[in-house]
């Protein structure tokens, strides 16, 4: 049996969600495989692991199908690059975290060359492209995935799957303490606060933050006194926000952006409007209600929407099986409908109660240990191929 330290695990995490999600599947892992080399692509909590990034991740965070293709040939150089080096080098096993457009094609050719490939947070299959599941089956040794109805759509299809639950569930307290994170944001614990979430991508700042300003904009001629958080995922995004709201119109909208701190301005607000993705489960593991909204590239959204197979974008309303919350999307997110929609969700006290015991059962059906469970499939890969 080999010692960890003769172990090599290469890693792609693309955006900031996957470099979490990693973070917490090495948490699990490294009290597992201490001195193992692990390298690829990831993040700052992936490095608090012993994780060495060989490119920066920022490179892989480009959403929309027309955004990718501007940025394909460099996307393309990089992945074969990681392919070449990584097939002479032969780690002892791959991990896709998320990133599926890139990390897919690798995986195919690292598995074809004999290295076991592991793939973490299956793509929306059940939501579009469902085809796709042809190409994860060339390319997946095995598929973790973290919501409990996917995995047997990959036992159907033969492809091996374990369930290990979501780790934002056990991030996420049960019962978030809304004035501790009023306070760490300096904010009073009487005051009524909407937190906004325009993305963490370059291309979603670009089209979702005028709406939002806007939108806060009108609901502040409503309430004065309402007060409005904005996270930025980092500098870059917080400095393309800043000169996007520097202008004359938004002078009387007193913002407060913050740097990361994305949970503390969820557990503090009210309400959020949010764009569409990750962001949408993780304020509903806060227990808060939400408008959801998401603007494009209009020739990605046209693409997208003929290829949808069901009426909701947003995760809670996904695993509801209904509008839990409201989904304003594209053309349909406009200011005026956003407030709207918003104040709803801010004025109405029973819809709050009701929401809140809605997602307090979501949050106990993706709680698991994900840590433990999905080091534990990783091991039991290493095993199956020869590794331990």
């Amino acid at each position: 049996m080999a010692s960890s330290a003769d172990l090599t695990l290469a890693m792609v995490a693309g955006e900031a969600s996957g470099d979490l999600l990693a973070a917490r599947l090495l948490s699990g892992l490294r009290p597992m495989l201490p001195d193992a080399r692990m390298h690829g692509i990831g993040g700052r909590a992936m490095a608090e692991h012993g994780f060495v990034s060989d490119y920066p991740m920022d490179k892989l965070a480009v959403r929309g199908l027309f955004e990718v293709l501007a940025h394909y040939r460099e996307l393309k150089g990089i992945r074969n690059a990681l392919r070449d080096r990584l097939i002479a080098e032969r780690p002892d096993a791959f991990i896709g975290v998320d990133a599926p457009d890139f990390n897919l094609d690798l995986e195919i050719a690292l598995k074809e060359s004999g290295i076991p490939t592991l793939h973490f947070v299956s793509p929306s299959i059940w939501a579009w492209r469902r085809g796709r599941i042809r190409k994860i089956r060339r390319a997946v040794s095995h598929m973790l995935v973290i919501f409990p109805f996917e995995e047997a759509i990959y036992r159907k299809a033969e492809i091996p799957a374990t369930y290990v639950g979501h780790p934002l569930a056990e991030v996420i307290p049960m019962d978030p303490d809304q004035g501790a994170a009023r306070d760490a944001l300096g904010l009073a614990r009487d005051s009524r606060v909407v937190t906004l979430l325009p993305g963490s991508r370059m291309s979603e700042l670009k089209y979702n933050t005028r709406a939002f300003v806007e939108t806060a904009l009108l609901l502040k001629k409503r309430d004065p006194k309402l007060q409005f958080v904005v996270p930025m995922a980092g500098e870059v995004q917080r400095a393309y926000f800043q000169q996007l709201i520097d202008q004359p119109a938004f002078k009387s909208l007193s913002l407060l952006v913050t740097p990361g701190r994305s949970h503390e301005a969820m557990a503090a607000c009210d309400a959020a409007l949010v764009a569409s993705g990750t962001a949408t489960l993780e304020v509903a593991l806060f227990k808060k209600p939400m408008v959801i909204a998401y603007r494009m590239n209009p020739a990605s959204w046209q693409v997208l929407r003929m290829m949808a197979y069901q009426p909701w974008v947003g995760l809670p309303n996904i695993m509801a099986r209904e509008f839990l919350v409201p989904e304003l999307l594209q053309d349909r997110a406009t200011p005026a409908g956003l407030s709207s929609a918003l104040w709803a969700q801010l004025s109405n006290d029973q819809n709050r109660q009701r929401l809140r015991r809605r997602f307090v059962d979501l949050h106990h059906d993706l709680m698991r240990n994900t840590a433990s469970q999905s080091a534990h499939a990783v091991m039991e890969l290493l095993s199956q191929h020869g590794r331990l």
